[in-house]
């Protein structure tokens, strides 16, 4: 009896064990999230041409004869003819939801392949982009629309192709018996800096202003016009980004070690770099093959998440996952209500959110740079 006192009294019961695995800063971080997403959704799909109150937006979403039809379900994420429907969830499911969808996997997206780029080059001013994939992506959108014009329809791969390429040359630029993170980091400056002269160049040889309106909307991204096409092309990438990303949490915090302490743990740290910085490519390609080169996502979020959870990446990673998508649904209710009913391009909201946060950031911490 005694001993089945002390038990009950001293011993840590299995679920006080799981409740003190929990992080709270990370719950509460991710239903923040959580709730920015819902409450932004509400908003998008409440306001456009077609006008309906919040109340009808919202019985449209969980209108019972498309989310339990199997059929629109099979449109929507494989292709094909969608079913019939009121005039309301016609307008929210085939036309606003989407756009929505789109933003929260473009945040995932930006927000974790900034936070592997950040491990990768141990430096805390990186993001998806310092490794050359926008101004690579970039590149090729303009040169397709200025010179191959024909070849449009295929922007979304051309521009993950560009992005990839461009990764691939920064490696190779900064390889000499290896690489390191300071190598990487300027070369991709300046593949960054040489990509974006030759972007500069090709606008003086646009003569249709709907090539060059065309050409900006890419290039500082934007969500307008999103449809169910670009869910079906960002998803897949997306999930294989998230998991990788997610079962690689260890390597990335061992990466943040050092390259010597790392390689006395056994680490082959050269080919961990490369291939982690290759999951950082797969899904910042997968957000710009959708919404073209949306800036400061995959630079400020880290740090939202790192201010509250920590360096842990298994925690940071996950942070990410919710934190990104809570920024761009925001930052595209912005884009679209801002001017109404000019619809601006998202990039140009999150980088007038990310400027003053970032000097925020760098007025309050002394050092700023190495993790």
């Amino acid at each position: 009896m005694a001993s089945d006192t002390a038990h009950g009294t001293d011993a840590p019961s299995r679920r006080e064990r799981w409740l003190g695995r929990i992080d709270r800063s990370l719950v509460t971080l991710c239903l923040g999230s959580l709730a920015v997403v819902v409450a932004g959704g509400l908003v998008q799909v409440s306001f456009g041409a077609f006008s309906m109150t919040i109340v009808e937006a919202w019985q449209a979403v969980f209108d019972p004869a498309v989310v339990f039809s199997r059929q629109a379900w099979e449109a929507f994420l494989l292709g094909g003819e969608v079913p019939e429907m009121d005039k309301r969830s016609l307008i929210v499911w085939n036309i606003r939801l989407p756009r929505v969808f789109v933003a929260i996997l473009v945040g995932m997206n930006l927000a974790v392949s900034g936070a592997i780029f950040q491990a990768v080059t141990r430096n805390e001013l990186a993001s998806p982009f310092i490794l050359g994939v926008s101004s690579g992506a970039g590149l090729l959108i303009l040169l397709t629309l200025v010179v191959f014009g024909g070849l449009a329809a295929f922007l979304p791969l051309i521009a993950s192709v560009g992005g990839a390429v461009a990764f691939l040359i920064v490696y190779a630029i900064a390889w000499k018996n290896g690489t390191s993170p300071v190598r990487l980091v300027l070369a991709g400056v300046i593949v960054g800096t040489v990509f974006g002269s030759l972007q500069t160049a090709l606008f003086f040889f646009a003569e249709d202003i709907g090539v060059v309106q065309s050409a900006i909307a890419w290039t500082t991204g934007s969500l307008t016009g999103t449809d169910w096409e670009q869910v079906r092309i960002a998803l897949p990438w997306t999930v294989l980004a998230m998991v990788l990303a997610l079962v690689s949490s260890r390597q990335l915090n061992v990466l943040l070690l050092g390259e010597s302490t790392a390689q006395s743990l056994g680490m082959s740290v050269e080919k961990v770099r490369f291939a982690l910085s290759g999951v950082a490519v797969l899904a910042a390609a997968a957000s710009i093959a959708v919404a073209g080169i949306v800036g400061f996502v995959g630079l400020i979020v880290p740090h939202m998440v790192r201010n509250i959870v920590g360096s842990d990446y298994r925690k940071l990673i996950v942070g990410c996952v919710f934190a990104g998508p809570a920024l761009m649904v925001g930052a595209d209710v912005g884009a679209r209500l801002a001017l109404n009913p000019i619809q601006i391009p998202v990039g140009i909201v999150t980088g007038l959110v990310g400027g003053p946060y970032f000097l925020y950031l760098m007025r309050k911490q002394e050092r700023m740079g190495e993790i």
